[in-house]
């Protein structure tokens, strides 16, 4: 498999759409529409005590997604209310079409006193469109359990074989590199399905082999099916030292399988590498592959996770 770049398609700082936002499209993930490709992110800004909060905003493009054509105005959803599992931001969201409906598969997280973060899956429901959703109710569809006891997010869903299908993050540990060290954490990609995107069965199996280690972190799986097989980009980094230090940053990997089930890695087949300089030459992050007018597009971020907005990429050859 081999990627060609199509450079940076949006600039956060060309278009501002949250008022008060800082920079960051971070997660952008498409939805195809009649005429356009509508495109879903999260932003930020910052609350009364200066930290950031993470709203959704998105930009619609042009069929041949080389121009903005409509836009959002403010947030599409809204965060939860004090002590919610969303209550300090959205980040990323899902969307998949469901009948005639537009359903929506949330990243809700709320600040910790002892870590940085939690994290559990919402789910909600566009009655516009996919202007804006309306959540199914205050709590999440997917969190902590007995064996992922924290940090459950970065759901992709897709329907396959009459079953919809996520995959999705969950932590399983925090580490301190010395101690007084910010704990970080380490997540790894994890399989559920259900009938009914209420209730889901959790396949309990780690399904990406560790390319740097047990203390790898794995992020933002996406999986399309091509021809007899299911195939999934993902990224992953190191858990310390990868903010500043380009060569344990976020590098995109992949995965392809014949039953959802056993995973062969090979991040060298079908991944896409760092630029030699610019916007995506310290970190790449986020994708998210779709289909479109008979082609295969990777959307992505680049350095500072999502700061200076994302890419496009193309696959050679046939999809």
């Amino acid at each position: 498999m081999k990627w060609r770049r199509l450079g940076r398609i949006f600039d956060p700082e060309s278009l501002p759409l949250i008022e008060g936002q800082c920079g960051y499209a971070q997660s952008p993930q498409a939805l195809v529409c009649d005429g356009f490709v509508r495109i879903y992110f999260s932003t930020r800004v910052r609350d009364h005590h200066g930290m950031f909060v993470s709203h959704v905003a998105y930009v619609d493009f042009d069929p041949g997604l080389s121009r903005v054509v409509d836009h959002s105005r403010g947030p599409v959803i809204r965060l939860g209310p004090l002590g919610s599992f969303d209550e300090h931001g959205i980040f990323p969201m899902n969307v998949l079409r469901v009948g005639d409906e537009i359903h929506a598969f949330t990243t809700g997280w709320s600040r910790r006193r002892s870590v940085a973060v939690d994290a559990a899956i919402g789910w909600a429901r566009s009655h516009d469109g996919g202007r804006s959703f309306e959540k199914f109710g205050a709590g999440p569809i997917l969190a902590a359990s007995l064996e992922q006891p924290f940090l459950v997010g970065d759901a992709f869903v897709a329907h396959f074989d009459d079953r919809f299908h996520m995959w999705y993050i969950h932590g399983t540990k925090w580490i301190q590199a010395s101690p007084g060290d910010q704990p970080e954490r380490v997540y790894k990609i994890a399989h559920a399905s259900s009938v009914d995107c209420i209730d889901w069965t959790r396949s309990g199996q780690a399904l990406v082999t560790d390319r740097l280690g047990p203390d790898e972190c794995q992020a933002l799986p996406t999986v399309v099916r091509l021809g007899d097989r299911y195939h999934m980009w993902f990224c992953y980094r190191h858990a310390t030292d990868f903010r500043n230090n380009p060569a344990r940053g976020y590098r995109i990997g992949h995965a392809s399988s014949a039953d959802m089930v056993s995973w062969r890695r090979d991040d060298d087949e079908g991944g896409l590498a760092a630029s030699p300089d610019g916007w995506d030459s310290e970190m790449l992050c986020y994708p998210h592959v779709f289909h479109h007018a008979g082609r295969l597009y990777m959307l992505y971020n680049g350095n500072e996770f999502g700061r200076c907005g994302f890419g496009l990429a193309v696959l050679e050859g046939e999809a």
